[in-house]
């Protein structure tokens, strides 16, 4: 599998330069699996911001994080989270970021717009900029929506187990240590200045995306800007439809992703929740032949024995039912996983029967 690429839907991996409302109402409706937005803040700054030795903090005052009020914003933030939600699969999601300057108004719009909200999640910055002021506290946060696209629906993608892995086997939390972007991942201009006053770390969206897309689905960004959305999306084998209005930016994002290697189709892969593995009824063995009726199947060291039926039921002694409640019934116990008690006999060597559920669900997959 090495080398392969991941096959993608004609419309991936594009940069559409333009406004993002028109861009998403152009797009076929249900064409992205996710939307990863990190829209203008209005962080409504008043003057300048200066360091304690005077020099000049390099905030963010560009023309387009400025709205006249916060009713515009508010109209702003509907306008391009209804365009959003029309091109979302039903099954798709979306996250949003932002800082208390404007997730709260995000929130309550979509909520009211019908996006259901599964998480929000804290990014805490490992090296926040200070306050230079002294007169707040030290702003070392901001918030991740996680949201799907409406109460209703009955599915949406969450890698439970690879979020488990990532955090060494420990559940993963909605609170997220990780540094902002800074040193060589930070792009720079002809003058050396940030080339992108807002550029996020690709270790957040490393971690969104492997999270809640597969490879080959498609994430959308609104809001591309310097192209941190599709530079990992390509990395991890996902596409991307990325829209941005500024020309420089586009053209940063472009040069930036094509540099970018995916990798291979087997190290792409992430390990997948037994909850989302197809079920496979124990009778389904004796369907195929792989247990035939009649061969004895027995527990660690040979204590229990039961027989196996046509039906996919075991008998033993006194009792008839499935492999999980003769395991529990002959130890006494409220319940057992059959799958794991029971094992068959293999040229003298006991073999759990989950070796043959597992071969039967490499075959479906």
């Amino acid at each position: 599998m090495a080398g392969k690429k991941t096959e993608l839907p004609e419309q991936a991996n594009r940069i559409i330069e333009g406004d993002c409302v028109a861009a998403m109402n152009a797009l076929p409706e249900g064409c992205a699996d996710l939307v990863f937005a990190d829209p203008p803040y209005n962080l409504q700054l008043d003057g300048e911001l200066r360091r304690p030795d005077n020099s000049k903090v390099g905030a963010v005052d560009d023309a387009w994080d400025q709205f006249a009020s916060l009713a515009d914003y508010d109209r702003f933030t509907r306008e391009w989270l209804t365009a959003a939600r029309r091109v979302l699969k039903d099954d798709g999601a979306i996250w949003v970021i932002g800082s208390y300057h404007n997730i709260f108004r995000v929130g309550t719009i979509l909520q009211d717009l019908g996006f259901w909200i599964l998480n929000d999640v804290i990014w805490r910055k490992v090296n926040p900029m200070p306050n230079f002021k002294g007169r707040r506290f030290t702003n070392a946060h901001e918030t991740l929506i996680w949201a799907a696209k409406s109460r209703d629906q009955k599915s949406y993608t969450f890698n439970y187990d690879a979020m488990k892995a990532l955090n060494e086997e420990l559940q993963m939390r909605s609170d997220w240590n990780l540094p902002i972007c800074s040193g060589g991942e930070r792009l720079k201009d002809a003058n050396g200045d940030k080339a992108h006053s807002t550029q996020k770390p690709e270790s957040l969206l490393h971690r969104v995306l492997l999270a809640s897309t597969q490879p080959g689905e498609i994430v959308l960004d609104p809001f591309f800007g310097s192209g941190t959305t599709g530079a990992v999306a390509k990395r991890l084998g996902r596409g991307f439809i990325g829209i941005e209005r500024d020309p420089g930016y586009v053209r940063l994002a472009r040069a930036r992703i094509e540099a970018v290697t995916e990798i291979d189709a087997e190290s792409m892969l992430v390990s997948r929740s037994k909850k989302s593995e197809p079920r496979i009824p124990f009778g389904t063995l004796v369907e195929r032949g792989l247990l035939k009726p009649g061969i004895m199947l027995t527990g660690p060291g040979g204590r229990h024995r039961a027989k196996v039926r046509a039906d996919g039921t075991l008998v033993c002694a006194d009792a008839t039912g499935s492999i999980h409640r003769i395991a529990a019934h002959v130890q006494g116990l409220p319940a057992c996983n059959g799958w794991t008690f029971w094992h068959f006999q293999s040229n003298g060597t006991p073999i759990s029967i989950d070796v043959l559920r597992q071969q039967v669900r490499a075959e479906l997959n």
